[in-house]
């Protein structure tokens, strides 16, 4: 482990692994960057991964408030230039921000899976204030069933009464996944409150000069593959890329067919900039 100085002097933990050119990766909300390691070693024989957990979590430094994308984008900063690193991976609410971080920083390549994005209301909405209600009454467990059924509109889970729901994750609370899941759920409010907040056309990050490989997972939620598939529109220099047989949580599992074309896409030539948004 390495420390990394924050612009506004604060310690981030770095954790790095492999060998080879430098890959930062942006984690995902209500999680710690323990979910990634199968993914940083699935490429450690290849690049050398670097894993940092945003503010508020394990071994992060807190989180200023109001909650901004100014700080993350800044310890981001931090980390690329401890690390020499131009490539940056960035999943679900981690993909938001680094997307955000490639309009100000020297990101050279930037693949998101599922970046959680909301492209002229794209993103699901309707779930946030009634999720942040309950987590205000003090109902994480409601709060948390209301949550993942939002965001997760694709699955037959999410139709069941509610009630059932908050029974199911008042179980998985006890688990350790749960428990963490649980204890971060007010930054995950915070993150998505800030995701639809920033809200707007697709060519509002068509200043982005990254080249992007914009992927998602086929079982996962619909919406991340017509938001890609605009972003690849105003991007000059993206592509997309559905991964068959994954959902969601696929980068975390580290599959084969998740974990090869990200490393083909970062091994690969630089490819020119496109003249005009197609």
């Amino acid at each position: 482990m390495e420390q990394v100085r924050a612009q506004d002097g604060a310690t981030i933990v770095l954790h790095s692994t492999g060998s080879g050119p430098g890959i930062v990766v942006v984690h995902g909300g209500g999680v710690t960057i323990d979910v990634y390691r199968r993914l940083a070693r699935a490429l450690a024989d290849r690049f050398t991964v670097h894993l940092y957990n945003r503010r508020g979590r394990a071994d992060a430094p807190p989180r200023s408030s109001p909650y901004t994308v100014d700080q993350e984008i800044d310890d981001l900063a931090a980390v690329l230039e401890h690390t020499g690193s131009d490539n940056v991976i960035g999943h679900s609410g981690g993909g938001f921000l680094a997307l955000e971080a490639a309009l100000r920083l020297p990101i050279e390549r930037l693949a998101l899976y599922d970046a959680a994005v909301s492209i002229d209301g794209s993103f699901p909405s309707a779930w946030l204030a009634p999720a942040q209600a309950a987590a205000q009454a003090g109902d994480t467990a409601r709060s948390l069933a209301i949550t993942t059924a939002g965001i997760n509109s694709h699955l037959a889970a999410g139709r069941l009464p509610l009630g059932v729901r908050t029974a199911i994750i008042r179980a998985f609370l006890r688990t350790p996944i749960g428990r963490t899941m649980g204890e971060l759920l007010p930054t995950t409010l915070d993150e998505a409150a800030l995701i639809l907040a920033h809200d707007g056309p697709a060519t509002r990050w068509a200043g982005v000069s990254a080249e992007a490989l914009l992927a998602c997972g086929a079982d996962g939620p619909l919406y991340y593959v017509d938001q890609n598939a605009a972003l690849a529109r105003a991007l000059p220099r993206a592509r997309t890329l559905t991964v068959p047989r994954s959902g969601h949580d696929a980068i975390n599992r580290a599959h084969p067919r998740v974990v090869d074309p990200l490393a083909d896409f970062f091994r690969a030539p630089v490819t020119p900039e496109r003249t005009r948004h197609s």
